[in-house]
């Protein structure tokens, strides 16, 4: 009977493994060809072909900025230089519920372009590594591969360098191509914007048109109407054209900004803004500076010399003199629309290349549009509120505004890099004071430079804003103490960060008077590895590295239950506050198994030096990172990729049950978790 047993038990776990093989996903697989342009200048191109129902996530993040983005590191050499960056054709973009935010991403097939300029004649080969994550129904899996291309038959010398950005046109059949041995390439279709990114950036736009209107409505705007108008309506018939003219100037001044920006940045700037601190920091600073001038500290002023030049010129002809009475506007402006304009100008980060453009038009036409109106319906001025002390309100309000949103560029880098500067509370201490602050401004009980003194007791809309910015003061409130939060969770950085959890707390106690869960009467047989930098969500005790707890699981006989997750994994987040918090699956955390999470994104916490170089990667290098070992962990032991994905193993490391991946049903979870560990307890019947 037990040699029957013991069969069985070996038979399922067979069974189990193969199971874990044939789930290893592989969602992408990429093909290099080299084209020649010329004798100087070749075109590599990647084509990524993704599995269906998979999609790959693009160079240019999307609002929220959470996913990963698709990044190539090219390996640098005297023998060649890069011809601007990476193209990639537009991403599809849709509205992520689990990301709260949109994300631009591929589906299919996709191929990236890159142009270098060559500057030997030998044969050589251009290198590199690209990293991105691709998804699937709550799971992703990071992507990870080297590239090489092989280059040859170029002579450098005999032309000059082309210098154009790469064309998007089918390359002539006449081109020489050569095609490395990863596979044959098969044919692109063009990529189009989906109805979603459409809609995406009619959004975009839309807000931008009403940040013209707010500026419309600043101190150095607003008075400037019924001016404009008047100089326009005294001329009859041509007066109307030109101020159709002087609107379509202010549109056009605005557009050529977004478009240098464009220019200047392209659409890798939020690559850029979503994976270094400097960009993230600087923003910060940024919207910090635009807060205080808008609180009226000081006045961000252009040289006066090029208002004065602008105005001077007025008159140098009909058609000139409007372009300058439009610049003059612009120019004059700049003090309390550049706030506004540059948040909208930021917030084009991640988009595609037209997104700047689009934001300014839509921004230009929030302000030149009722101009132009007022101008050519001069009896509409009538309508319009006289200028006063809203005006500065309104400024003021913006001020808070952008003061939340340098916190928010601030923890971007924070979370990435360990700096731990803003943790959850220290972040919702932050907003609720200064959205109190706001609130007892709107009360009269706080003013500024530019405030007038009038009676605002006799304001209903500041007395009911303010009451709707206390509302939500007391809302953040029970976030200090642990509360989700689930309206601005997106907002603010991960529970994980939260120092002071009074529901982990209760949690604690009742588990210490036997109430269930993971409380104080739990004691860790070994101090765990990296519990300096990393740690589980609510309170669950746990070990951070795979060696170590194997080793406890055999001291205390028990399976171990390991988690696959990152710090980006936001779909880990979902799981682990839908199910994990349950006092069912905390007891089994607490008593039946031995928790192992295990961060596959982490790229900064290093191994110890005598495991330093013990394992190597796919490609032959040494493993030196924390997250490298858990990746090949992941990969070569259960033939997985993907986070969040879940195992209950035997002290062995064999699988027990499992993969799971994303599962927020607890009763599901909880039978995942039962499976494992009755298949433990019946190997150990048999032994």
């Amino acid at each position: 009977m037990k040699n029957t047993r013991t069969l069985l038990t070996t038979c399922l776990l067979a069974c189990l493994t193969f199971f874990a093989f044939a789930q290893s996903v592989t969602p992408v697989k990429w093909a290099y060809k080299t084209v020649k342009v010329n004798d100087s200048v070749a075109e590599l191109q990647f084509t990524a072909t993704i599995e269906p129902n998979w999609h790959l996530y693009a160079q240019k993040p999307g609002q929220g900025q959470i996913e990963q983005p698709l990044v190539f590191n090219f390996t640098k050499s005297p023998k060649y230089e890069r011809i601007g960056k990476v193209s990639e054709p537009t991403p599809q973009s849709d509205y992520d519920d689990l990301l709260d935010a949109h994300s631009n991403f591929f589906s299919k097939q996709v191929t990236f372009k890159q142009r270098v300029k060559v500057k030997d004649d030998l044969p050589f080969t251009v290198q590199g590594k690209l990293e991105g994550q691709a998804c699937i129904e709550g799971r992703c899996t990071p992507i990870e591969e080297k590239f090489s291309f092989d280059l040859k038959d170029f002579h450098p010398a005999k032309i000059a360098v082309l210098e154009e950005e790469p064309a998007e046109a089918d390359e002539p059949e006449s081109k020489e191509v050569t095609e490395t041995p990863t596979g044959q390439v098969a044919p692109v279709a063009d990529a189009t914007p989906a109805d979603k990114g459409e809609e995406s950036l009619l959004k975009y736009f839309l807000m931008a048109v009403l940040g013209g209107l707010a500026g419309l409505l600043m101190p150095c705007v607003f008075p400037m109407i019924p001016m404009t108008v008047s100089f326009f309506s005294k001329d009859g018939h041509a007066g109307k054209r030109n101020a159709m003219l002087y609107g379509f100037f202010i549109i056009l001044i605005f557009v050529i900004f977004g478009l240098v920006l464009s220019l200047i940045f392209g659409a890798d700037l939020g690559n850029v803004l979503s994976t270094h601190w400097i960009p993230n920091i600087l923003f910060a600073v940024i919207f910090f500076i635009f807060a205080l001038s808008l609180l009226g500290y000081f006045e961000i002023t252009l040289p006066s010399s090029w208002v004065n030049g602008s105005a001077k010129r007025q008159n140098a002809g009909s058609v000139a003199g409007i372009f300058f009475m439009a610049l003059t506007l612009v120019l004059v402006s700049f003090s309390c629309t550049l706030p506004i304009a540059g948040a909208v100008a930021l917030n084009a980060a991640g988009g595609s290349f037209l997104k700047p453009v689009i934001g300014m038009l839509g921004f230009s036409l929030g302000i030149a549009v009722p101009f132009t109106i007022f101008a050519l319906f001069p009896g509409m001025l009538q309508k319009l509120p006289k200028s006063g002390g809203w005006m500065n309100t309104l400024k003021v309000i913006l001020a808070f505004v952008e003061l939340a949103f340098a916190l928010k560029f601030i923890n971007v880098p924070d979370q990435t890099y360990h700096w731990r500067i803003l943790d959850r509370e220290v972040y919702l201490s932050l907003w609720i004071v200064l959205f109190s602050l706001l609130g007892f401004y709107l009360l009269g009980k706080i003013k500024f430079p530019h405030d007038d003194d009038y009676p605002v007791q006799k304001s209903w809309f500041r007395f009911l804003l303010s009451v709707a910015v206390f509302s939500f003061v007391v809302y953040m409130v029970p976030g200090l103490f642990g509360a989700p939060l689930k309206a601005i969770s997106g907002w603010l950085p991960p529970m994980t960060t939260q120092d002071f959890d009074v529901s982990a707390i209760v949690r604690s106690e009742l588990a210490a008077n036997g109430g269930g869960g993971q409380g104080s009467t739990y004691q860790m047989t070994e101090d765990p590895m990296y519990a300096d930098k990393l740690e589980i969500p609510f309170g669950i005790k746990g070990y951070f590295d795979y060696d170590q707890a194997l080793r406890v699981a055999k001291k205390e006989g028990k399976p171990v239950f390991l988690d696959f997750t990152g710090h980006g994994c936001t779909n880990c987040r979902n799981v682990e506050n839908a199910v994990w918090i349950d006092p069912e699956v905390r007891r089994i955390f607490a008593e039946e198994v031995i928790v192992c999470t295990m961060y596959a994104d982490d790229k900064v916490i290093p191994l110890p030096d005598n495991e330093k170089g013990k394992l190597t990667d796919a490609d032959g290098d040494p493993i030196t990172m924390l997250g490298a070992k858990n990746r090949y962990i992941e990969q070569t032991k259960y033939h997985e990729n993907s986070q969040p994905c879940y195992f209950v193993v035997d002290p062995d490391g064999n699988i027990l049950s499992g993969p799971t991946y994303y599962e927020r049903d607890v009763d599901a979870y909880v039978k995942f978790l039962r499976k494992g560990i009755d298949a433990y307890k019946a190997m150990k019947i048999d032994e």
